[in-house]
């Protein structure tokens, strides 16, 4: 097991015993673009997840490396002299190790080895793993006590150093996942619910369409905020104050049809009702209702297609083959858009069969294999034993 290859070569490295924290990638079961309109969201953590082997040295110095990969240690003295590196995500550490220190924390020095499981570029939220298990463990080997809501705002405040304009929505199901619950999240005032997944006989599986998110995903990302940002702004001028789509209504939104373009509406009635979608959502998997589960996800992706227009044809083609199959009961793309994974729920029995069929048709359309990955619910960012 991964997990314990990896205390394994801390031991070996640095020859003592280390803590052992366990960081889960995330799925979204539905709830896409609504986090940055303060909307709600419905995110799960998985049984995949990054492990980091990390103790004290009584030193001042910090040393973090890889597991399993290129091999790249990096090091950061805590009395001011960086050492060059070359690995990206070095830049996550340091970005964090900044913060930390700007906030206040004392920190000492401490060595790290780490790696995972998590397929990288899946849409499955390596990089909150990355930054939360981290925390999470640096917190531990030195007391500092950073609980888990301040620990989501340290590893978001990274992520924006970097580049990433991110919501809170994966640091937060990193961190308070539970097994066998998805995390209801409101993004307007980060008050959170557990959420039971209990459909008997029927498994989650996600299918990765290896299309790259490709150079225009920025642009395309950021006007579709700009779209909602522009309701917002009429919505306040026409009607009432407004501080994001979360103060707008469907009937807000007929009355402004006129002021804005066509484009603008569309794509603000699709975050209206994809709110909706996740309160329906959280109904059908309380009542065990596994058709109408299929039916939202069904639902959720065709509006991103045909409203929200961030899906891809291969993207579409793997839902489409999905609804044809009997054991498929819903399929939808998962993520920002533009390429990625779908989440699919299929009967337990018809598992197999259906990947396979829908593997082989996959590859006749568009000449590419996609990956399947079975989803196992489990908890939030914990120390292993």
């Amino acid at each position: 097991m991964i997990a314990h290859d990896i205390k394994r070569s801390f031991i070996s490295k640095y020859q003592r015993e280390s803590i052992l924290v366990k960081a889960p990638g995330r799925i979204n079961l539905i709830g896409e673009h609504t986090d940055y309109n303060m909307g709600v969201v419905l995110p799960a953590s998985i049984e995949k997840g990054i492990y980091f082997a990390i103790q004290k040295n009584g030193s001042s110095s910090i040393h973090i490396e890889t597991f399993l990969t290129d091999a790249e240690k990096i090091e950061f003295d805590l009395k001011g002299n960086p050492k060059p590196y070359q690995a990206f995500w070095g830049n996550y550490f340091k970005a964090i190790l900044e913060i930390m220190v700007s906030k206040g924390y004392s920190l000492k020095g401490f060595d790290c080895v780490f790696g995972g499981d998590i397929p990288i570029g899946a849409g499955l939220s390596s990089s909150a793993a990355l930054c939360c298990g981290f925390i999470f463990g640096v917190s531990e080997i030195l007391g500092l006590s950073i609980n888990r809501e301040e620990n989501a705002l340290i590893a978001q405040a990274a992520e924006h150093r970097i580049g990433l304009n991110c919501g809170l929505m994966d640091q937060y199901a990193v961190l308070f996942g539970k097994r066998n619950n998805a995390l209801f999240l409101d993004c307007r005032d980060l008050t959170h619910e557990f959420v039971p997944i209990n459909l008997s006989g029927y498994s989650w599986v996600l299918i990765n369409s290896n299309i790259k998110h490709n150079l225009a995903v920025d642009s395309e990302y950021n006007k579709r905020r700009i779209s909602c940002e522009m309701v917002v702004s009429k919505v306040n001028e026409n009607i009432h104050p407004a501080a994001s789509l979360r103060d707008v209504t469907l009937e807000h939104l007929e009355k402004i049809k006129m002021e804005v373009s066509p484009t603008d509406y569309k794509r603000a009635k699709y975050i209206l009702e994809e709110n909706e979608r996740v309160l329906n959502m959280i109904a059908a998997l309380k009542a065990g209702d596994t058709q109408e589960v299929g039916n939202l996800l069904l639902q959720g992706h065709w509006a991103m297609s045909r409203e929200f227009e961030i899906t891809t044809p291969e993207l579409d083609f793997l839902v489409k083959t999905g609804e044809k199959l009997d054991g498929v009961v819903g399929s939808r793309m998962m993520g920002g858009g533009f390429g990625g994974c779908t989440i699919n729920l299929l009967k337990t029995d018809k598992v197999e069969s259906c990947l396979s069929e829908i593997k082989s048709a996959y590859r006749k359309e568009t000449n590419i294999e996609c990956e399947t990955y079975p989803l196992e619910i489990g908890d939030g960012v914990h120390v292993l034993d």
